[in-house]
């Protein structure tokens, strides 16, 4: 290969990791040493479920891509071999599978991430990778929502139920006085 042709392929891939670190909600670096293949197979598995993609890329090349989007606090953790996980739709997907499959894998270190334009460490990462889905957060919020107008609900069944018997004992008086006016 010439060396043009080695120059235009690395510009490539730096145009397109680039692309990603603009375009991704979030991006999670994590270190794989260890991991078997099945292993690696597995968690792409996981997180092609979740609309993740995982990369694997030289660390130089993502560091000129860094440089090029602004976003180079994520260079000091670009050391050893590592995996980078791009979220588009959901921020947390890619904290949230990698956490996970950390848990049981202990090979699978995550480095850090850069959600919505904000570097997070690891503690950070761990406890964003807590939240739930989108899903999850509409049914959460769905549920915030409805709780007052069910206690609301709740409380006029409450009322009506008390009505009928609150009416019973006051018709009952009446219809005795009626009987009586008409005795009379």
């Amino acid at each position: 290969m010439a060396k043009e042709e080695v120059l235009a392929q690395k510009q490539a891939i730096i145009d397109e990791v680039t692309d990603k670190l603009n375009n991704s909600a979030s991006v999670v670096v994590a270190e794989y040493r260890g991991l078997s293949v099945a292993e690696v197979t597995e968690l792409r598995r996981a997180l092609r479920a979740e609309n993740v993609d995982l990369k694997i890329y030289k660390n130089k090349l993502v560091k000129r891509a860094t440089e090029a989007t602004g976003k180079t606090e994520l260079n000091e953790y670009l050391v050893g071999p590592n995996a980078m996980a791009f979220g588009t739709d959901d921020a947390v997907a890619p904290a949230r599978v990698l956490a996970k499959f950390a848990k049981k894998h202990k090979n699978l270190v995550i480095k850090s991430a850069i959600v919505e334009g904000k570097l997070l460490n690891v503690d950070e990462v761990k406890a964003i990778s807590a939240l739930p889905d989108r899903k999850g957060m509409y049914s959460m919020l769905l549920g915030t929502l409805q709780a007052p107008v069910a206690k609301f609900a709740r409380a006029v069944q409450a009322v009506a139920d008390a009505k009928p018997a609150e009416g019973s004992a006051v018709a009952e008086p009446v219809k005795e006085e009626a009987a009586e006016a008409a005795a009379e």
